[in-house]
């Protein structure tokens, strides 16, 4: 269907992969190929795909769809389904498919041992103009500078959620609208913070520990991940899975720290170029005190 092929296209941008020069009809033949594999691996005792991995998988590539469409309903709408819960078991059974056809085309090819003589024949039948082009190739080492947060941007945020909190078990304000409005979660924002997980769910380690340490109807205090401050409301919980919301708050840098930041970072290229400090030397923290321990003020 031209919906399967729609999915195929948003499959391979979820990954990464340009479609840009993509036909349908490559598309098409893909999918019929995929038909067949997905086929003959539930014929194959030997490749078994378990549900929780295609739950995972899905609401993965669903958070990404959200953030390049806008909206539930607007999805609902491009692909023609009545329901959230149709859409998912749509998008399950997609997955699925695409999960069985990939391990019984791994299993085809896995004993095949291909010799650089096979290979080198091979190349010299492909037409010159038909030959791939590849860029140079160039490895980098980097040193980052992170902009410290001050404390009181960060008290700031804790400030705001508490405040939030507050007025949503206080006044009944409704947490759904309260995360639309502040949520800095953009994959979320839509659907007003929510989230179904359960623990093989891929959520940084914090945010599912707190997630499940309440109970229904529950408001977690503020508490920080490497995203920034959080609160979860939980709506419903089935078993090991369960259904939250929440409102992510990230505290700002300030003008001062990113230049102080951008000071340190032109202080090290300086002492560089001037032959004082190689760029190993330079490194912050390990390298840095074991090789220049007296400049450990000045960098760390």
């Amino acid at each position: 269907m031209d919906s399967d092929i729609d999915m195929e296209y948003i499959e391979l941008a979820s990954q990464g992969i340009s479609t840009e020069n993509v036909s349908r009809c490559e598309l098409l033949g893909k999918l019929m190929e995929d038909r067949l594999y997905a086929h003959q691996a539930l014929q194959d005792s030997t490749i078994v795909v378990k549900d929780s991995e295609i739950n995972n998988m899905m609401e993965e590539r669903i958070a990404y769809m959200l953030s390049q469409i806008g909206s539930m309903e607007k999805m609902l709408k491009f692909y023609n389904k009545k329901s959230e819960e149709d859409f998912r078991s749509f998008f399950f059974d997609v997955l699925k498919q695409n999960k069985l056809s990939t391990e019984m085309r791994n299993k085809v090819v896995e004993e095949v041992e291909i010799t650089p003589e096979e290979v080198r024949t091979f190349f010299k039948k492909i037409p010159k103009e038909d030959l791939p082009t590849f860029g140079a190739e160039m490895e980098v080492s980097q040193i980052v500078f992170e902009p410290k947060i001050s404390q009181e941007e960060k008290q700031k945020v804790i400030d705001k959620l508490n405040e939030i909190r507050n007025d949503v078990l206080n006044n009944g304000a409704s947490f759904k609208t309260k995360a639309v409005i502040f949520t800095q979660d953009r994959a979320s924002a839509s659907t007003g913070g929510f989230y179904k997980m359960n623990r093989k769910t891929q959520f940084v380690k914090e945010f599912k520990e707190v997630a499940f340490s309440l109970n229904e109807g529950e408001i977690s205090k503020p508490f920080e991940t490497e995203f920034g401050y959080h609160i979860i409301l939980v709506e419903k919980i089935r078993g090991q899975e369960v259904d939250l919301r929440h409102i992510l708050l990230t505290p700002k840098v300030s003008d001062e720290a990113l230049k102080e930041a951008k000071e340190k970072a032109q202080l090290v290229r300086q002492r560089i170029m001037d032959g004082e400090l190689s760029f190993a030397d330079a490194l912050p923290g390990v390298c840095l005190m074991k090789k220049k321990p007296e400049l450990m003020g000045e960098f760390c």
